[in-house]
């Protein structure tokens, strides 16, 4: 069985040496698994939450997704995408917050942290709480929900809101799902053996205190910085502990457990600290440097960039479009024209209805047209060499749903219909790609109202 994986990154800084060996190495490496089905996004409406510099999030999107490129992430494997590159994630955000109970977001930690922070300095408990601040956990929720992930690497501090997501899931399921369950409820997962690095100071390493170690600076930067790391006064030739030493404790991070074992023994055995910090610097450089390559030819090139995760979006968008119309339909947001379908005599009900076309081409081969209720051509079959093939392939269209359908685009502006592997049908040639994107919408909206008669 697959397992759906998504992990969410703030674009509110520049990625450091911690976070790569706390969370972009081993979520890369997790990608890798075939029973993994990984979605990353760029958290950049949560962002906003935050930081109200513009340059700074524009800024830090554009350095964290290049970081997880040139760290190896594969686009073709994964699902990689902007959070705001999704319009259905507001609009879920929405429906979630209208069976959010307040009660259960008023103990959110975040919000009251700073509750608790006002009344400690006399002020209104709610100064400076944004909306954002306190509705972030239905964000959340949203994002998670969206596409039903099973798990959700996280922080402990961020346990909660995976439990909300669940909370909040769980209460739309039983308002609207009438014995379906929309929404899978996700599994927070704590790494427990994910690198906590030291700083230069020897605290964790964080841009709040102002000790990290720049991922993908230059050579140079990386051995100014390694320079900086604080140590202990012994002298060359006087044993080292490398149990105390959190210099030592970057090292093995980044080393095999060959070199680990022989970095040890030379501390103990007396090397100078300025050789120990020149061994730190050439493991590093060794494991970063191709990746540092990568990373300015990706900054380099934006609109590279912008190309990656527009396809990632669209990507995600198959999943997030036909399910956010499930979502509509079942509190209520449907359209007037499915409601006077299902309540018109029969005859008008099935002329305004899509339907499939079947017919024989002059070569004895069959194919079908794929017409929607006003008679617009959606799809035209490729041929079959019998009848019945081409009807059992409809039936089955109709049977497995919208959520089923597997349309690719292609290059120029059609898309296509396969089904275990096999091209089946093509779409009209359309003005532009957005004339497209919504032919292939209306496709969706037909089969799944196909699917309710």
């Amino acid at each position: 069985m697959t397992t759906r994986i998504l992990t969410g990154i703030t674009t509110t800084g520049t990625p450091h040496l911690g976070n790569y060996a706390g969370a972009i190495r081993p979520a890369i490496l997790a990608s890798r698994d075939p029973q993994a089905d990984s979605f990353y996004f760029l958290a950049d409406y949560h962002a906003l939450i935050k930081c109200d510099d513009p340059q700074r999030i524009q800024r830090s999107r554009l350095e964290i997704a290049a970081t997880w490129l040139a760290c190896g992430l594969d686009t073709d494997r994964v699902t990689f995408y902007r959070q705001s590159d999704i319009p259905e994630i507001p609009e879920l955000t929405w429906l979630l917050t209208c069976v959010a109970g307040k009660g259960l977001l008023n103990r959110a930690h975040a919000y009251k942290a700073a509750v608790d922070k006002n009344l400690e300095s006399g002020e209104d408990p709610d100064a400076g709480v944004t909306m954002g601040l306190f509705s972030y956990p239905v964000l959340m929720a949203a994002d998670i929900l969206m596409f039903n992930a099973h798990k959700v690497p996280v922080g402990r501090d961020q346990i909660q809101h995976v439990e909300m997501a669940r909370d909040i899931g769980q209460r739309f399921n039983h308002l609207f799902g009438k014995g379906k369950e929309f929404f899978t409820l996700p599994e927070a997962v704590i790494e427990e053996s994910v690198a906590t690095l030291p700083g230069l100071d020897g605290r964790k390493m964080s841009k709040s205190y102002d000790n990290t170690i720049p991922l993908f600076g230059s050579a140079k930067q990386l051995k100014e910085a390694i320079a900086r790391i604080v140590t202990d006064s012994r002298a060359p030739g006087e044993p080292k502990d490398p149990d105390s030493a959190h210099l030592f404790t970057l090292y093995q991070a980044f080393a095999t457990p060959e070199q680990t074992a022989g970095f040890r023994q030379e501390l103990l055995d007396g090397l100078a600290w300025g050789e120990a910090k020149q061994r730190l610097f050439q493991l590093l450089d060794g494991e970063l440097g191709e990746a540092r390559e990568r990373y300015h030819a990706l900054i380099e090139k934006p609109s590279d960039l912008e190309d990656i995760l527009l396809a990632g979006a669209a990507k995600a968008r198959k999943i997030a479009s036909p399910f956010l119309n499930e979502l509509r339909e079942a509190v209520g947001l449907r359209s007037f024209r499915s409601d006077v379908q299902a309540s018109g005599p029969a005859k008008k009900k099935s002329g305004k209805s899509a339907r499939f076309v079947s017919f024989r081409e002059q070569d004895g081969t069959f194919r079908f047209r794929f017409l929607a209720a006003d008679g617009e051509e959606l799809l035209l079959s490729r041929p079959f060499a019998d009848p019945k093939a081409a009807g059992a392939i409809s039936q089955q269209l109709v049977a497995q749903g919208a959520d089923a359908l597997e349309l690719r685009a292609d290059e120029g502006d059609q898309f296509t219909l396969w089904m275990d592997g096999q091209c089946l049908a093509d779409s009209p040639a359309y003005a532009d790609p957005d004339a497209r994107d919504a032919a292939m919408l209306r496709l969706r909206d037909a089969i799944a109202g196909l699917a309710e008669q």
